[in-house]
């Protein structure tokens, strides 16, 4: 969810947030689209334009693929399908509506102000991104009034700058790569996700025009009722119930661009046809959603930030720690993992300049889940060489066909997650915490939440690396800058929990704890109060009474109880005090305390009670009871007295008083009212002060406590946080795991499939002859099926003719060497068999593998290749026999290979007396002549051929014969192999002429 740098203000807690391009007086925004296009892109050219009407009220920027050194003539080309006006671009021109836009081709287009521009084209000729540079210059310069089109071309180029105009609420369209001459420009676009309408060129400009045309009805009812309309909650409460994610705390600006742009994309006239659309269209959630976390990111975002961080910040941070010791970084709002590969490549390039090889740990996490599957397979187009350079590109990256992978090493040590900043557990004793443009996208209310919560997710020195526009806002007093302007801060050591709380998300939501509550009557059950109370009065008097608890609670009545007590008005309460009559509480809380306090009986005699038109003398006792199954619980007896013992208080006011007995028995009774208050407020006032003195202590020692408990519970609170954490660790790491383990599954099964496909039957099995693994092919010439695995392979019937074949595998596995025979199978089929050892990477054998080709094709063509040199060989000899001179081969060593008929008939010797003796002992030593000795040596050695060599020999059975020998060498392709070949012509008495003489 890391985003692209936008224009922002500050808010009233310092906090950025990002603000909709605003119109200026001076020039009204009108759309400007750029249209990209390259191989094959003319023809699609023609068709957008020819259904482009003379009046749009929009203005088209065409950026193509063109060599600098030939003029561009794209203006003149496609001003005859339109009637539109058609502009080569000039610096400095200024954009006006229903106008066509083509830059020259030596030079690259961007848009400022409502300017175009003209810059050189970057000497880096094989990054060069034409479509991406002026795209990128259009979504920054008018937000949601921009859009892009994608037509047909190779490569990735537009893809980035896509990406930015989706960031800035903008329309993208791409061509449908079926009707495009070249599809990989637009299926590159369409990859992403982000496109809105996927189109052939013809149907494109009406679809831009209604878009741009179609009113935005939400921002002028905001503007209208000066706040959002009630619908654009219950959107938000659609999305949560659909999604699990709340975007309530979004900011609202950020939250209504984005749904009136989808409205536009729907035609939906109001909000409440929007909300409808949403009901009836489940796709149309994903889309929204999708729309609310466009991340748009790229590789070492403001590059000036990533070289501070590198040279000032990672080699101090990474010396200090301890080289055993493992450097934990979280980068939350990850996106498609950009931030993440350039913070992993800095810290191992710094560790490589200061020859460290610490542990790498990098936890990156957004809650776009199809974001972090792009992610973790860390495979980019390849127009990130505008951000990374050569060096980077050699050093961790891999170029694949159309595009860059991360390497393996980086990519292991980055686990990427799916977590909810704001709702999940977070990382702990992290190193490096890196969130950049992630805060600008949310309320205060949530960044309040999150810079604390980061502060605790920091070890001590730990540093927060935030966006160029983001900083601590009012909890900057919880880091020290390091560079205010880059946005770089590290934790200071001290903790102010008081002032800052740390609301430590958990992940889940809990139910409210529902306590059973306590019954008034306590716990005792009320028959074994009624029989208690009852035995008690029974061994004493049975005056009206209550029974209470020690904090003064009645749990059950007995008598007549309405003279002294009462319920007071209000909500139920069966506090006695609250409940006594006028008169009797403060006598009650004394003897209450007293009693409670000695454990004894209290007895307060004369009490008078007001009650309705007159009053009661009654004598209080207060007894605590002694039983185990009703401790702590008292019981009040009011004892009424005769009221001829109070006559004199009933004498009217103002009535003469008469002196004597009567008034002094008065007067006694005042004073000892009198007396007994006195005693009261004198007992009270110790009980004040020894109430207050207990309080103090009691107070000191909860204060005590109260810090031990505070200090345990924080101790507890960490280390469930850091449960929690490691929770979400463990958490992260298996589902890093299991994409490791699907796709290890994944290659088995590639891996399978190419081995079965080439038909070759292989057999693995461990040092024990027990089989491992095998291919299809092998199955049907040894019987196996899956469940053979693990058994061994003389439990197994085959289908080969061939014995001992344990015997064979355990002599290669001793000898460490391979054996190849062929081998034939029962049913007639011929394989070549090959057994090798199983060798490991370190060089240790685990077994043997056998593999099985079938060689039937080769052993029909080798039959067919022996009859046919039979045949040719029987041809050859009828041949030579029916030639009417006498042949004879010779081989190197000067022995007879073979000879014809007419050699044996004219000489009178047979195969069995010639071939395979030596041709100089033939006829007892006839034909050893020197000088044919020298002829044919010089024909072995110099490949000289002789003619008409005339001899005469003298044969017993024959007599004398003159002949004429002619030989020449026959050459093979083994040069060992070569024959002569010596042709014998006995001449006639008519051709004699005089010979050589040579006799035998």
């Amino acid at each position: 969810m890391a985003k692209k740098d936008k224009e922002k203000t500050e808010d009233k807690n310092g906090q950025t947030e990002d603000q909709p391009h605003k119109e200026s007086p001076e020039r009204k925004l009108f759309p400007v689209v750029g249209i990209g296009a390259s191989a094959g892109g003319l023809e699609a050219l023609e068709q957008f334009i020819s259904g482009l009407p003379d009046k749009s009220g929009i203005a088209f920027v065409i950026v193509t693929h063109t060599h600098p050194n030939h003029p561009t003539r794209m203006p003149e080309l496609l001003r005859r399908k339109s009637g539109a006006t058609f502009v080569l671009i000039e610096d400095n021109m200024t954009v006006e509506t229903d106008t066509v836009y083509v830059p020259p081709s030596d030079q690259d287009a961007i848009i400022e102000n409502g300017v175009l521009r003209l810059q050189e084209r970057s000497s880096r000729s094989h990054v060069h991104m034409p479509i991406d540079i002026f795209l990128r210059s259009l979504a920054e310069e008018r937000g949601d009034k921009a859009g892009c089109v994608i037509l047909s071309g190779t490569g990735t180029d537009g893809t980035g700058g896509l990406r930015l105009i989706k960031e800035n609420a903008g329309v993208a369209v791409a061509q449908v790569p079926k009707s495009a001459r070249h599809g990989g420009m637009p299926a590159s676009a369409i990859e992403t996700g982000l496109v809105d309408y996927i189109l052939t060129p013809q149907e494109m400009a009406d679809q831009l025009i209604a878009y741009f045309q179609h009113p935005a009805v939400l921002k002028a009812e905001i503007q209208k009722n000066g706040k959002p309309p009630g619908q654009l909650a219950k959107i938000l409460t659609f999305l949560a119930d659909r999604t699990d994610h709340d975007f309530s705390q979004y900011k609202k600006n950020t939250v209504i661009r984005r749904i009136e742009r989808r409205m536009g994309v729907t035609h939906c006239s109001s909000i409440k046809d929007y909300l409808t659309f949403l009901h009836d269209n489940p796709d149309e959630t994903h889309l929204l959603f999708q729309d609310l976390l466009i991340g748009v990111t790229n590789f070492f975002r403001n590059p000036e930030v990533f070289t501070f961080v590198e040279e000032e910040v990672l080699q101090k941070l990474l010396s200090q720690g301890e080289s055993n010791e493992k450097f934990r970084v979280w980068v939350p709002g990850c996106s498609t993992g950009e931030e993440a590969y350039s913070v992993a490549i800095i810290i191992r390039e710094t560790m490589q300049k200061l020859d460290i090889n610490r542990s790498l740990q990098i936890f990156a996490t957004d809650i776009d889940a199809n974001a972090i599957h792009k992610a973790r397979q860390g495979v980019y187009p390849k127009n990130i060489a505008t951000d990374v350079s050569k060096t980077r590109l050699d050093s961790f990256f891999t170029e694949e066909e159309n595009h860059f992978r991360v390497n393996k090493k980086i990519r292991e040590e980055i686990v990427f997650a799916e977590q909810n900043v704001l709702r999940d557990p977070p990382f702990m004793h992290l190193d490096m915490l890196v969130c950049r443009n992630l805060l600008i996208y949310l309320e205060s209310a949530a960044q309040n939440k999150l810079i604390p919560l980061f502060h605790y997710n920091l070890k001590a020195g730990g540093i927060l690396f935030l966006g160029t526009s983001e900083h601590p806002g009012r909890f900057e007093d919880l880091f020290t800058p390091i560079h205010k302007r880059f946005s770089i801060y590290k934790k200071r050591d001290q903790r102010s929990p008081l002032s800052h709380p740390t609301p430590f998300p958990t992940g889940t939501k809990r139910a409210p704890r529902i306590t059973p509550q306590k019954s008034r009557s306590g716990d005792a059950d009320d028959g074994d109060i009624a029989r208690t109370v009852k035995k008690k009065l029974l061994q004493n008097h049975t005056p009206a009474c209550v029974i209470v608890t020690a904090y003064g609670d009645i749990i059950y009545f007995h008598g007549k109880t309405g003279k002294y007590l009462e319920h007071a008005q209000g909500k139920s309460n069966l506090r006695i005090t609250e409940m006594a009559r006028e008169g009797l509480r403060h006598a009650l809380a004394a003897s209450l305390r007293k009693a409670a306090k000695n454990n004894e009986k209290a007895v307060k005699s004369g009490v008078r009670i007001k009650t309705n038109g007159g009053r009661v003398h009654i004598d209080l006792t207060v007894q605590p009871f002694m039983e185990p199954s009703m401790k702590d619980h008292f019981m009040v007896i009011f004892t009424e007295l005769p009221e001829s013992l109070f006559d004199f208080e009933r004498k009217e006011e103002g009535a003469k008083e008469v002196p004597g007995k009567e008034a002094a028995r008065r007067i006694a009774a005042l004073e000892q009212e009198l007396s007994d208050l006195k005693a009261d407020q004198r007992t009270t006032q110790e009980e004040l002060e020894t109430s207050n003195e207990e309080l103090k202590s009691a107070n000191e020692e909860m204060y005590s406590s109260n810090e031990e408990i505070q200090s345990t519970n924080e101790e507890l609170e960490s280390s469930r946080e850091e449960l929690e954490s490691l929770n979400e660790e463990l958490s992260t790491v298996n589902n890093e795991l299991h994409e490791k383990i699907i796709e290890v599954q994944e290659a088995y099964g590639r891996i399978t499939d190419v081995l079965n496909s080439t038909g070759v039957a292989i057999l693995f099995l461990d040092n024990d002859f027990q089989v491992r693994r095998f291919t299809e092919e092998a199955s049907r010439l040894i019987n196996l099926i899956d469940k053979d695995i693990g058994r061994p392979l003389d439990h197994i019937s085959h289908n080969l003719d061939i014995g001992n074949l344990t015997d064979k595998i355990r002599s290669v596995l001793k000898q460490m060497s391979h054996s190849e025979e062929e081998v034939q199978t029962i049913d007639g089929h011929w394989y070549r068999m090959r057994i090798m050892p199983n060798r490991t990477d370190n060089n240790r054998i685990e077994g043997a593998i056998l593999t099985f080709i079938n060689i039937d094709s080769q052993k029909a063509a080798q039959e067919k290749l022996d009859n046919s040199f039979h045949s040719y060989k029987r041809f050859t000899e009828a041949i030579v026999d029916t030639v009417r001179e006498s042949l004879v081969v010779l081989d190197a060593d000067k022995q007879v290979v073979m000879a014809n008929r007419q050699f044996y008939e004219t000489f009178q010797t047979s195969p069995k007396k010639t071939e395979k003796r030596a041709f100089f002992d033939l006829e007892n030593s006839q034909w050893d002549i020197p000088e044919l000795r020298q002829l044919l040596k010089e024909i072995t050695e110099h490949d000289r051929a002789f003619q008409d060599y005339e001899i005469t020999l003298h044969f017993e059975t024959m007599g004398e014969k003159l002949m004429r020998l002619n030989a020449r060498r026959l050459r093979d392709k083994d040069p060992d192999q070569d024959r002569i070949l010596l042709a014998i012509e006995t001449i006639t008495q008519s051709e004699e002429r005089p010979p050589t003489d040579h006799k035998g």
